[in-house]
């Protein structure tokens, strides 16, 4: 290999190690989260280094290297899953929130666990758009081009996501009393209220 061949493989290697390397354990987590299974995890993330250190040469420096290195672990598990002959689900229909109740809020005073419990009930692509905005803090166009999917879907299926977590994290709440707690706080409340206006009468 000439000198300056090297050299220049050598710097970019480095650069590689300093621009890449430091999002290994985000993208393992976000993977883990989505395949359920070490050993998955582990290959599809092996292989989505592979490839990021096979195409460094397209990455764009300033850019977002988490971003990028995400859009490559999704077509790494697209590929794989394809390979399985798995089906890929639907998730923009509107059919599936028929029978969703409304929740105003999110309960609060959850903890992480219970959160990721709930999460763990929604389909996979609502799993995943959740986790890229609301876990790895990516924008929504950041989360467009690693989905493949326009900005308004990320937003659509961002709100029915939300709205889904929200209904399953309900059970969580009531198991806790956290309802029964936040409905004796509202009487309390109220019985305040209607003593004030006792006393102004």
């Amino acid at each position: 290999m000439p000198t300056e061949t090297r050299e220049k493989t050598e710097a970019q290697r480095a650069d590689f190690e300093v621009t890449i390397l430091p999002h290994l354990d985000g993208v393992f987590r976000l993977t883990m989260w989505l395949a359920r299974d070490r050993a998955e995890a582990e290959d599809v993330v092996q292989e989505t280094f592979s490839q990021a250190w096979q195409s460094y040469h397209r990455f764009q420096a300033g850019t977002n290297a988490r971003a990028w290195l995400l859009t490559i672990m999704r077509h790494v598990r697209a590929n794989r899953n394809r390979a399985r002959r798995r089906t890929p689900l639907d998730l923009d229909t509107e059919d599936q929130l028929a029978d969703v109740p409304a929740v105003e809020q999110t309960p609060q005073h959850l903890t992480a666990d219970e959160v990721l419990g709930a999460l763990s009930e929604l389909p996979p692509g609502y799993q995943e758009v959740v986790l890229l905005c609301d876990v790895e803090d990516l924008s929504y166009r950041e989360i467009s081009s690693v989905m493949d999917i326009p900005i308004g879907t990320v937003m659509s299926r961002l709100h029915r996501a939300r709205r889904l977590l929200r209904v399953a994290l309900v059970p969580y709440a009531a198991a806790q009393g956290i309802g029964r707690r936040r409905a004796a706080a509202d009487d309390t409340r109220a019985s305040s209220h209607r003593g004030t206006l006792d006393e102004m009468r």
